[in-house]
């Protein structure tokens, strides 16, 4: 926004400033929808978020009653932009091609046959890991054992005992970092050398710290997208970010950088600030990003979708391929 507002931008004739209007959902369905409801009643010309899958599934028919585009920088469960809305847009690659790419790493590079499969029964965790199940199946893999978990969990012991009893060459786990971490510790101390496999939701740096040591090469992901290093604007980015912020230690933050650029495009294209106008000319915008190409399908995907499978290094997340639609 600052340097869209420092271009002096005239949308309609008239000069307009972008400002922001910032709320935390606390991951929260119930607390989403009463931001959600503001956000409606404010009239704001659009939304970017919400971050997680849960969170933008439950505020989109809010959204869409108003005509305001909701832009996900991060929600990856397929189900948001199949509502049947033509308000719902995502930044980067959803569910089915995240589960696509890991399941076809995990048959034709790591060659197992034998997975365990862990959710924590959240619209994030178990849509990918129910896309991850049905693709690794296809591959040829056998599904051991399908355990659930929550995303409040910390104590992993009962389901890890019924794991290590079926002996999986690999475990997903369908959730994030708060709980991949404790697990991926536990893990060790039950003595179970498989390496744990996820999406997005473990491809953090706070993995780091809450897997200590037990992290080192035990952990193979997928971002729904490209590595900041290899991004077309990546270097740049997080330059300017690390001048202005610090390091760019969030994994979304370029995808919301594009979804406020996506927004302005769409505006400058309607020649127009009201949330009916972008939402509608968004389904129009085409340009290059930090992230890549930005250009929108009939449902609000994007139409050419990344993934990055990454491991780490002791402190070091490193990229070991990539996939590109």
């Amino acid at each position: 926004m600052d340097e869209i507002n420092a271009t002096h931008p005239v949308i309609g004739g008239k000069p307009v400033t972008f400002a922001l209007d910032a709320e935390d959902d606390a991951a929260d369905p119930k607390t989403a929808t009463t931001v959600a409801q503001r956000f409606a009643d404010a009239h704001v010309s659009a939304v970017i978020g919400h971050q997680n899958s849960g969170t933008s599934i439950a505020v989109a028919h809010i959204y869409a009653q108003q005509h305001i585009a909701e832009l996900t920088p991060s929600a990856t469960n397929p189900s948001f932009t199949q509502l049947g809305f033509d308000t719902t847009f995502r930044m980067l690659a959803n569910d089915n091609f995240l589960g696509e790419a890991l399941s076809h790493y995990v048959a034709d590079q790591l060659h197992a046959k034998r997975v365990a499969v862990i959710d924590d029964r959240t619209a994030y965790g178990q849509g990918i890991a129910d896309v991850f199940a049905n693709q690794v199946q296809s591959s040829g893999a056998t599904i051991v054992t399908r355990e659930y978990s929550t995303d409040k969990a910390f104590d992993f012991k009962a389901v890890l005992t019924r794991v290590k009893g079926v002996d999986p060459q690999v475990i997903f786990f369908g959730g994030m970092d708060a709980q991949g971490g404790p697990m991926l510790r536990q893990m060790r101390q039950f003595a179970i050398n498989a390496p744990l496999i996820g999406g997005d939701g473990l491809c953090t740096t706070e993995m780091i710290k809450l897997a200590g040591q037990a992290l080192n090469h035990n952990l193979f992901c997928a971002d729904g997208g490209r590595s900041l290093a290899k991004m077309p604007g990546g270097p740049a980015f997080a330059a300017k970010f690390k001048a202005k912020y610090g390091e760019p230690v969030q994994l979304y933050a370029p995808y919301a950088y594009d979804a406020m650029m996506a927004v302005y495009h769409a505006a400058t294209l309607a020649q127009a600030t009201d949330a009916p106008s972008i939402a509608a000319a968004l389904h129009r915008v085409s340009f290059q990003g930090v992230t890549g190409q930005v250009a929108f399908d009939e449902h609000g995907d994007l139409r050419t979708p990344a993934a990055t499978i990454s491991t780490y290094e002791g402190d070091r997340k490193i990229a070991v391929t990539e996939v590109v639609k």
